[in-house]
């Protein structure tokens, strides 16, 4: 299969996926803590259940690093590609039943994530990109061509974590910057709202895994951003030891 075919069958699975996730909300679930003090749900499960037979019957060649196999113990062996799974980003928004969650379904290739895509299905969006190609969105009314902006004579259109919406560090990383706004959200949904023009600036201070940050990532650096190591500038990279990212920040157009 070729990246346009991956492209597709990710994007299939995180529609069926996403439909699978509104199902279970619409009929109640229960929520309990992992080891990580993280929350899990049914949802996660099922989700992620479908995700990954579906990326394994349709390219077996392809490890799938997926949250909730991680969290269970099932590593895969280490490979120059495989795919980042989050069947359901943002489980916080999720059981308090928000709208901003997500599926995140990413292929990471000698480090770099090369294509993924971002299903929001409570919100009736997906989005998608390969590296290089470009990135759209699609919506009830049909899919559309997306891509990053300049920032705007008006300032900053800066979109921050609901988790972390008092942290301190935002304001000092602001600090001498023109700012128009902070709105703040949940989930991967961040990404995309800096990949398709909306807002400018997402700097990322809580910790966040490879799953959460992989498809967005891929979708942002298609429609023309960056996703940048705070510390050093360097593009976020995958296949890290215990797949945790440093802080980091994501950027329209330069």
């Amino acid at each position: 299969m070729d990246d346009a075919a991956l492209l597709n069958l990710a994007a299939d699975l995180a529609r069926q996926a996403g439909a699978v996730i509104l199902t279970i909300r619409a009929r109640g679930f229960d929520k309990s803590m992992k080891a990580d003090a993280s929350p899990v749900t049914e949802a996660d499960h099922a989700a992620e259940a479908l995700i990954v037979a579906g990326l394994r019957r349709a390219a077996p060649h392809i490890p799938v690093v997926a949250e909730e196999e991680i969290a269970a113990g099932h590593v895969p062996e280490q490979a120059d590609t495989f795919w980042l799974v989050d069947p359901l980003d943002g489980t916080k928004e999720f059981a308090a039943l928000r709208d901003d969650f997500a599926v995140n379904i990413g292929l990471i290739r000698n480090g770099r994530p090369v294509l993924g895509v971002v299903g929001v299905p409570a919100q009736g969006e997906l989005y998608g990109g390969i590296v290089g190609l470009g990135a759209w969105k699609r919506t009830a009314a049909g899919e559309s061509r997306i891509s990053a902006r300049r920032v705007p004579a008006a300032g900053l259109d800066v979109i921050a974590s609901r988790a972390h919406a008092n942290d301190e560090r935002m304001a000092a990383y602001l600090a001498g910057r023109t700012v128009h706004s902070v709105i703040n959200a949940g989930s991967a949904l961040k990404f995309c709202r800096v990949a398709e023009g909306v807002a400018d600036l997402y700097p990322r201070f809580g910790r966040t895994m490879e799953w959460d940050t992989g498809a967005p990532q891929a979708v942002l650096e298609a429609a023309g951003g960056a996703v940048r190591v705070l510390e050093t500038g360097e593009m976020l990279r995958y296949g890290k030891p215990g797949w945790d990212n440093p802080h980091f920040v994501c950027t329209g157009l330069v």
